[in-house]
């Protein structure tokens, strides 16, 4: 095997993946979901998927939008305490059957949650059923040898999850100095703290 060759295919996939989705009205749904949330906004995910989901959250702490990640395993012992009634909670899950992030939204309904934002792939996601907002992130082919390891897909579900938050954060107006608040530590907070408002 050529590695730079390999390694040079690999990147052109995910690329391509990312490229290949589709920007549908459910983009915007979900970005004017986020906006108008009664409630909390939650993320959720599980294994690879769910680090995402934390990811998300941070990003969207950072630019304007208080967010927390909920593991949909911890959820079945005591954190779905967290979900409240109008809550809005983006799900991740490129299958959609990841029966730990199904049952915490089943739960979750009982508990008054509103809306759910699904961020999948698979045409027969369980998730999209769950839903009231279905993000499609389009069918995906990983590059692994096997077809297994979500790297592709990763890829899309982070892409797809920065393009929310930060057409989100420009929806808001959220400003260079809002960021320097939320973030004045390590190298952007000395960048911030050298530049001027913008």
């Amino acid at each position: 095997m050529n590695i730079q060759t390999r390694i040079a295919e690999i990147l052109a996939a995910e690329a391509a993946a990312i490229a290949a989705v589709r920007v549908t009205p459910a983009f915007e749904q979900a970005v004017l979901a986020l906006r108008d949330s009664k409630g909390k906004v939650l993320t959720t995910g599980m294994g690879k998927a769910g680090h995402v989901a934390r990811k998300f959250a941070s990003t969207l702490c950072s630019t304007g939008t208080p967010a927390t990640y909920v593991h949909p395993g911890e959820s079945a012992h005591g954190d779905l305490g967290l979900v409240e009634r109008n809550d809005c909670i983006v799900a991740f899950s490129t299958s959609g059957k990841t029966r730990e992030v199904l049952e915490m939204l089943q739960r979750g309904r009982q508990l008054g949650l509103g809306t759910i934002v699904g961020i999948t792939s698979h045409p027969d996601s369980e998730l999209r059923t769950l839903s009231d907002i279905v993000v499609d992130m389009g069918l995906i082919e990983e590059p692994c040898p096997h077809g297994l390891t979500p790297s592709a897909s990763i890829a899309v579900m982070l892409a797809i999850s920065d393009a929310i938050a930060l057409a989100l954060m420009e929806l808001k107006q959220f400003s260079r100095s809002d960021f320097g608040l939320r973030h004045h530590g390590g190298y952007l907070g000395t960048q911030l703290r050298v530049g001027s408002d913008t």
